[in-house]
């Protein structure tokens, strides 16, 4: 197979939905600090509004489950969104590009450990990224909220879940079992309750 011939057989298209996941990805992890709920907006404003790979929905429904699901936030969401928009080969290129700067940055974090200053300008840089990264995670919670947060059955559950982990001091993976089981209840009570009202008219 001759060079040209390899290169006409590339779908240039393609590429560049895999080349876009992994930049989005890549720069998401490389520049936001805290993780979690702070990649969200970084990861939103490229996906959804800078290259479109997915609409605004799709990004906040992805951007949910990869909270809920076990393992990396970050990772979770790359796969999500990098295998809706282009298929298994896009949701490599959003995983290797959502893990490649932490391994990066874990990497020579751990070998300059013992080099890197206690006190001084680092101390004083660190503690501005911390206080930067707790706007980005209530900018992202805010974000989660708006898009699920749109019955008065979410904001009670809402709430509730809330007061379980702050005052209960109860775990997420238990929270996220209970809020599961507790919506399949409502929907069913629901359901039921639209079927008699269909019924009696």
């Amino acid at each position: 197979m001759s060079l040209r011939s390899l290169f006409e057989g590339i779908n240039i298209k393609k590429f560049q939905k895999h080349f876009a996941l992994f930049i989005t990805f890549l720069k998401a992890s490389t520049f936001t600090f805290a993780g979690g709920l702070a990649i969200v907006p970084a990861i939103e404003r490229d996906a959804v509004e800078k290259y479109q790979l997915l609409t605004k929905d799709e990004f906040m429904e992805y951007a949910t489950l990869s909270q809920t699901m076990p393992g990396v936030i970050a990772l979770n969401c790359a796969t999500l969104v990098g295998r809706h928009a282009a298929g298994f080969l896009g949701m490599l290129a959003a995983g290797f590009g959502a893990i490649l700067p932490a391994f990066s940055l874990m990497v020579v974090a751990t070998v300059l450990a013992n080099m890197v200053p206690q006190q001084g300008p680092i101390l004083g840089a660190m503690r501005g990224i911390r206080a930067a990264s707790a706007a980005l995670v209530l900018s992202a919670a805010f974000s989660l909220g708006k898009y699920n947060l749109k019955s008065g059955f979410a904001i009670i559950l809402m709430v509730a879940a809330f007061l379980l982990v702050v005052a209960g001091n109860i775990g997420a993976p238990l929270i996220v079992v209970l809020s599961g089981v507790t919506g399949c209840i409502y929907q069913r009570i629901k359901r039921y309750l639209d079927r008699r009202r269909s019924d009696a008219n």
